[in-house]
């Protein structure tokens, strides 16, 4: 017993030292705790158990606000089913320790050194001296733009299709939790395609899912900046918000156009439907392509082009510590400005008037090859396991790592080892990001000496 005891006192002085070490445990035990619910007969419709992967793969997708599914969420999970699933979408998207910080705060009024460390790795807070302030920030958010997408959709919900007051409600808020915390999950079979030329309907949850994927930091700088500028008349954003919203604004229009250049004519896509109807379904995939997983489109009829134009915007992602997976907007920005300072032969890297450090740049670089490579290897290992084409397979698995949730419609069809393969994909997806920048951040120390400098050949 005493053993048992020193054994845990030595695992929360190692948590307590590495926070991010910390976020990561509390959203692996939330994740085995959502699956054993899950796994319960009356958690499905059918009233008997689920098997233990399909209710991991769930979870975890709901966890770390996927969206992949290998059962249809509407038809298979029993209404208790449904909301534990979003009640699993709600805690992953807010962030486990960020919202354990907010109910500490709450219940006494005061955090801990500990809970103040991790809800700083998780949030991205300055400081310590802040983490009070970004978590009542990131509560209110949260709530006000989900109330007022989910009162949107259910109005229409409920005027515009004739659905009952109660199955409207329902329906329009478990589509705006999903769409703000970038999940993906519908209640639908053919999740929003019925809806695809619906601007009240796809438009408020593309809103959401927007706010959601830029990032609580830039959120709370736009709320906290726009008093100052009524008295000022100057924004003073920070560079991180400057980038995040720039970067988001030129994706989200590149994608629109491509969308739309590649499927103009596709009869399985946007072929059948109106210019406007066809603008607007290509802006609502682009926005989905940010990490948010709804589809207004049959994503298997999809061209092989568009699949890959996805499959890049997937991969960037949307903004840092916030519900968006991805590399993140900010990395490729650093990245594509590193890129353009070594082709005009400057020094140093810059952007919008600022120079950029170096460790940014070697953090940028880490995170970005790494998730190549993740992708890379998990891409071979299911093209050895399916028969599907290596574009099929590779848009799941970009999909999962960068925590979309978009899919070709394979997923169900996997075997067991691949379906397992993109839990743990999604799960690094998710939280690979914190934790690989809050390890290198710890591990950044100075040299006290120089080596010689050699220049190999590049190219």
């Amino acid at each position: 017993m005493a053993g048992l005891v020193a054994w845990a006192r030595k695992g929360s002085s190692l948590l307590a030292a590495h926070p991010a070490r910390a976020v990561v445990v509390a959203f692996a035990v939330v994740v085995l705790a959502g699956a054993v619910v899950l796994s319960l007969p009356f958690a499905a419709e059918d009233g008997s158990a689920t098997g233990f992967v399909t209710a991991l793969f769930t979870s975890t997708s709901a966890v770390c606000v996927t969206g992949l599914a290998v059962v249809d969420t509407g038809t298979y999970w029993s209404g208790f089913g449904e909301g534990v699933i979003l009640v699993l979408i709600q805690v992953g998207g807010f962030g486990i320790m960020t919202m354990a910080s907010l109910l500490a705060l709450l219940v006494s009024g005061r955090l801990r050194l500990r809970m103040q460390l991790t809800a700083q790795a998780e949030t991205k807070s300055l400081g310590i001296g802040d983490v009070r302030r970004v978590l009542l920030g990131v509560a209110g958010t949260t709530l006000i733009v989900e109330l007022a997408v989910g009162a949107v959709l259910a109005l229409r919900f409920r005027y515009g299709y004739g659905e009952d007051f109660g199955s409207s409600v329902y329906l329009g808020y478990f589509h705006a939790v999903s769409a703000f915390n970038n999940a993906g999950f519908g209640l639908h079979a053919d999740s929003l395609t019925r809806y695809a030329q619906d601007a009240w309907v796809t438009l408020p949850i593309a809103a959401a899912v927007i706010l959601g994927g830029i990032g609580f930091p830039v959120l709370l700088e736009l709320l906290r900046h726009r008093h100052r500028r009524r008295t000022t008349g100057r924004r003073n954003w920070t560079l991180h918000t400057k980038l995040t919203l720039i970067t988001t604004a030129v994706l989200l229009a590149a994608g629109t156009v491509l969308t739309c250049l590649l499927e103009w004519s596709n009869p399985g896509t946007l072929g059948p439907h109106t210019a406007e109807g066809k603008i607007l379904d290509g802006f609502f995939h682009s926005a989905m392509s940010r990490t948010a997983g709804f589809n207004s489109l049959d994503i298997g009829a999809l061209h092989a082009s568009t699949l890959l134009m996805t499959c890049v915007l997937m991969f960037i992602g949307g903004g840092s510590a916030g519900t968006a997976g991805g590399i993140k907007v900010t990395t490729f920005a650093v990245l594509l400005a590193a890129i353009i300072a070594e082709v005009r032969g400057e020094p140093n890297s810059a952007v919008l008037g600022r120079r950029l450090a170096p460790h940014a740049l070697r953090q940028a670089l880490t995170v970005a090859l790494l998730g190549v490579g993740l992708v890379i290897a998990s891409t071979l290992a299911l093209l050895s396991l399916t028969e599907e084409r290596l574009e099929v397979v590779l848009f799941e698995v970009v999909s999962a790592f960068a925590t979309v949730g978009l899919s070709t419609g394979i997923t169900a069809d996997l075997p067991t080892v691949g379906q397992l393969l993109l839990i743990g994909l999604m799960f690094i997806g998710r939280l690979g990001p914190i934790t690989l920048v809050s390890a290198l951040a710890l591990r950044e120390r100075t040299r006290r000496y120089e080596l010689p400098e050699e220049r190999p050949v590049i190219g």
